[in-house]
């Protein structure tokens, strides 16, 4: 029996309700739209652990961070797969598949094969230039270039546009290396190829020719929370820098343009798999790691329980399996990709763990329920979804929040703020059955006699996004260095198209102090060459 290819296409904060096909008719994806009516579409995906690498190795093994190590992401390579954890690139490898990885993985350490014989990586802020296939592609055309992906310290979620054109940008690279792959790859071996794009996580520096895209269209507003939030979700509202909502829905604009970019580039990997005959010996899985607030509920990122950052995209395309056109409102979540490529394989997981996922293409696991996690310590948070209820636990304070998602889909009300004795019932019945989730795969110590322990809740840590380029300071050479532009210059061209972008209505200071950006500098190129910005 021939194993089918397998490819794997991710997006990176990519929220659930950003695809025509699946009723969100503001948005334009027509390469998606065809693989929903070509395949299953899954209306209740989610992340198991709403953070990039928590989630990119959940995918990986198949389980949840108790056994990964990664409740958040950590970037000092102080956490790694344990070695007796099986991948799926390993097992696939294993039984004869050639595994590529293209574009942004997340894994840590960086270049960890991890059962993958090759990888063409992208990441959003490399330490290490020769790290990083796609920052040494634009070491050829753009030397000057310092932020690979966009200004992200601060113009992290401003609106900017490319700093390189269409056909250079990353979510065209993943593309190009892609089909670069397909079209040399050896005739009689399947291929297992993971499709990485870092589009619509910010910054949201679309191309030029999409930056317009959005303009003018009827984009939802953000929605407005009627109870008090988290501490956590507190503290996310520092991680934007929004002076007004012409600003933010700017922004938001630039978000859905970002996923039509990436769109697009979907459709030319389709049309090349089609092409050579290989489209429907091909299962496709398309997904998100995580989504995105996006100003939703006044905070933004992930990290939180809401469906707007936990709650991701999700098509599965296999003809003869997969019916088309259809949708499956079961709770479905990353943890179910590994089975459902070893399914697809006719491969055996080869551990005893257990696994918290089943396979897309059987109906063998119990999915009335969906447990997602976050964090450890005071800042950890549970998640059960239940039917139309949502039950989360902050373990710093501690806080309950429970939501009535068939009346309330935007989570915008408390019930146990703001009717406690009418929901109590619920809520212990919701307590009980994330407790016992997390008793089995949450972090140990969680659980002590059957209840959760509790923390004091922590202080706010006002933080805005500060990552400036890391691998200038690790380059060998001083005439690369020289040929650099200053960050100053880059964010200047970033926004020379955004009038919307005020320098001055910026938390500028937050970054001078961190020794970011030259203020004064900045003001003073950009009053004098764009003075419609004063």
């Amino acid at each position: 029996m021939n194993k089918p290819n397998i490819l794997f296409i991710t997006t990176d904060q990519q929220r659930y309700d950003t695809i025509h096909a699946h009723g969100y008719e503001f948005m334009h994806t027509p390469n998606l739209d065809r693989l929903a009516h070509e395949g299953c579409s899954y209306t209740h995906a989610f992340s198991p652990n709403p953070v990039c690498i928590p989630a990119r190795h959940n995918i990986l093994c198949g389980l949840p961070c108790k056994e990964h190590t990664f409740d958040d992401n950590y970037f000092d390579d102080s956490h790694q797969i344990p070695y007796d954890l099986p991948t799926f690139a390993q097992i696939l490898s294993d039984a004869g598949y050639d595994t590529i990885a293209v574009g942004k993985m997340h894994f840590q350490p960086y270049r960890r094969h991890n059962g993958f014989h090759r990888l063409l990586l992208m990441d959003e802020i490399p330490r290490f230039r020769e790290d990083d296939e796609y920052a040494l592609y634009l070491k050829e055309k753009y030397p000057h270039l310092q932020s690979l992906h966009g200004v992200r310290h601060a113009l992290y979620m401003q609106p900017q546009q490319s700093l390189v054109k269409e056909e250079d940008h990353g979510s065209s690279w993943v593309a190009k290396e892609t089909i670069n792959y397909l079209k040399n790859k050896s005739k009689d071996k399947p291929f297992m190829l993971w499709a990485g794009f870092i589009a619509p996580h910010p910054p949201f520096d679309v191309p030029a020719s999409y930056a317009e895209m959005y303009k003018g269209k009827a984009i939802p507003k953000p929605s407005i929370t009627k109870t008090t939030l988290s501490t956590l979700a507190e503290e996310n509202k520092n991680i934007a820098d929004y002076p007004d909502m012409e600003t933010l829905m700017r922004a938001r604009e630039l978000y859905y343009a970002s996923i039509s970019f990436v769109d697009k580039n979907i459709g030319l990997i389709l049309d090349q798999l089609e092409a050579m005959g290989e489209l429907d010996n091909t299962l496709i899985l398309f997904t998100s790691d995580h989504g995105e607030m996006l100003g939703d509920l006044g905070t933004y990122q992930k990290f939180l329980p809401y469906d707007p950052s936990c709650r991701v995209p999700m098509i599965l395309r296999y003809p003869g399996k997969v019916k088309s056109n259809t949708f499956c409102d079961d709770f479905v979540d990353l943890n179910d990709i590994l089975p459902t490529f070893l399914d697809a394989a006719n491969v055996p997981y080869p551990s005893n763990k257990e696994l918290p996922g089943a396979s897309l293409l059987k109906n063998e696991k119990d999915r009335s329920m969906q447990y997602v996690e976050h964090q450890h310590g005071a800042r950890r948070w549970v998640s059960l979804r239940k039917g139309s209820f949502k039950y989360n636990y902050y373990y710093g304070g501690p806080r309950e929040e429970l939501f009535d998602l068939q009346n309330d889909p935007q989570e915008t009300e408390n019930l146990l703020e703001t009717n406690p004795e009418a929901y109590n019932a619920k809520r212990l019945e919701l307590r009980r059955d994330l407790i016992a989730h997390e008793k089995k795969w949450g972090l140990e110590g969680c659980i002590v006699n059957d209840d959760f322990v509790s923390y004091p809740d922590f202080t706010l840590n006002f933080y805005r996004e500060c990552n400036p380029p890391f691998f200038p300071s690790h380059l060998a050479h001083e005439e690369e260095c020289q040929q650099l532009w200053p960050l100053e210059k880059e964010l200047l061209a970033a926004i020379k198209d955004e009038p919307v972008v005020d320098l001055n209505k910026l938390d500028l200071d937050y970054f001078a102090t961190r020794h970011v950006l030259n203020k004064e500098e900045l003001l003073k190129h950009a009053d004098d060459n764009q003075p419609a910005k004063k």
